[in-house]
């Protein structure tokens, strides 16, 4: 990784990328370890959903702030820390399903730490990245989740079952410690442009972090000083921040109900065992892995070839990646074998990547200058889904139970694709008409 020969900008994004494989191979193992000792303790359901969905309430806590701190300490020193943060707590925490307060401490720590990580990228990120290369960055750099996801679910099930639960914790400690050691060697902040350019597409030396109120401007090569304010009234009013943050919602929700309790699907639903349907259970994260990569290059592509507008072609893939995605999440619970799930999942959590290349980039189209802040605002609409959508399946199952059905019948299942899939049809229809790709905050 030598600069020397690398754009550094490329160096900055493959080490994001590497960040959020790290950062969900973290949180796919923490459902996969705590699901096996859980079952072995006999721990229900509801009491499941509970532990699982406790991470993502700091996470929401941490989310604005996060933007907030990003933009006036910098990026690159708020995720070196909060890397650090939830590395430490991860490798000093022992995993018992039993002492229910030490866990739920504990993963509200890493879940305030990982609320840190995505605004601060998204501002390192605006930082470096010219406009007309920032779909197929930004979709590099999240698709980091989903290659994370499915290296853990390839890896991790053996590892558990080889080691112990316990020992998820210790190698998720181990990658975190050593992304940090290569952050802080390799990243920088980017230098200062005096290009007029630079500061009129919104990157470069316009993003950087400043002390105390004021920040330099580059007018006909004299330094003025002017008072920076966010402008947090015409963020919260915008009706395109908004068609980002219900897309955003609906995304994550369906992501985190099939990333927590998939698992749980195969186990219970379909009496199949992880760690005998081998590379198959990894293929849903490869192919979000692919799909946004696809969806960020045709974006940058259809865009600096002049063939659509930045909106139309923020709205285009939205609207494809979330309408498909829909109709596979609704008709999941009909497939009754691995292999069946193993596809449908796969098509659901492939176009909802391939909708990213739309709603996801969308806030440094609307908000360059306050990437990270606006990326806070949404990620938190994101991590609400996580705690309604992991607590509520958890429900929706002793429910079921409750109601005498076997958790083997597709009926126990069918309120909790369905959910997703008619937010999906929701907040497509929401983008298509609120959304834009013009700059809107000065």
């Amino acid at each position: 990784m030598k600069s020397k020969y690398i754009p550094k900008r490329y160096v900055i994004v493959i080490l994001t990328f590497i960040c959020t494989s790290v950062c969900y191979i973290e949180r796919v193992g923490f459902s996969i370890a705590y699901t096996a000792a859980a079952d072995a303790a006999g721990i229900d359901q509801s009491s499941k959903g509970v532990i699982l969905s406790t991470f993502y309430y700091g996470y929401a806590c941490s989310q604005i702030p996060g933007g907030w701190v990003a933009q006036k300490v910098g990026g690159r020193r708020v995720l070196l820390f909060s890397f650090l943060l939830w590395s430490l707590t991860c490798a000093f925490v022992p995993l018992d399903p039993n002492q229910v307060v030490m866990l739920v401490v504990a993963r509200l720590l890493v879940g305030v730490a990982q609320g840190f990580i995505f605004p601060s990228i998204h501002t390192v990120l605006a930082q470096w990245v010219p406009p007309h290369e920032r779909s197929r960055s930004v979709s590099l750099t999240t698709s980091g989740m989903y290659f994370g996801a499915a290296a853990g679910m390839l890896i991790l099930p053996t590892l558990v079952r080889l080691k112990g639960p316990q020992s998820v914790f210790l190698v998720e400690a181990a990658l975190g410690i050593m992304w940090s050691l290569l952050w802080l060697k390799y990243a920088s902040d980017p230098p200062r442009s005096e290009h007029p350019k630079a500061t009129a597409a919104g990157f470069g030396e316009s993003l950087l972090p400043v002390k105390g109120s004021q920040k330099a401007k580059t007018e006909n090569g004299v330094h003025s000083m002017r008072t920076q304010k966010i402008p947090w009234k015409r963020i919260i009013f915008s009706l395109p921040v908004w068609a980002i943050v219900a897309n955003n919602f609906t995304f994550h929700y369906a992501l985190y109900v099939l990333m927590n309790w998939l698992p749980t699907y195969f186990e219970l639903g379909l009496n199949s065992s992880l760690q005998e349907m081998g590379s198959s259970k990894m293929i849903p994260y490869l192919n979000m892995f692919l799909f946004s990569n696809i969806g960020g290059i045709v974006a940058d592509h259809l865009i600096t070839r002049r063939i659509m507008s930045v909106t139309k072609t923020r709205k285009l893939l939205n609207t494809v990646g979330f309408i498909v995605a829909s109709g596979a999440l609704i008709c999941l619970p009909l497939f009754r074998t691995p292999n069946g799930v193993v596809l449908c999942s796969s098509l659901a959590l492939g176009f909802l990547a391939l909708g990213r290349a739309g709603f996801a980039v969308n806030h440094m189209d609307v908000a360059p200058r306050y990437a990270g802040i606006v990326m806070g605002v949404c990620n938190t609409a994101g991590t609400l889904a996580g705690i309604v959508g992991v607590d509520l399946t958890g429900r929706l199952l002793e429910g079921a139970k409750a109601a005498q059905l076997d958790l083997t019948s597709p009926e126990s299942w069918r309120a909790v694709f369905l959910i997703p899939g008619l937010l999906c049809i929701f907040s497509s229809i929401m983008f298509l008409v609120l959304s834009t790709g013009e700059r809107i905050f000065d």
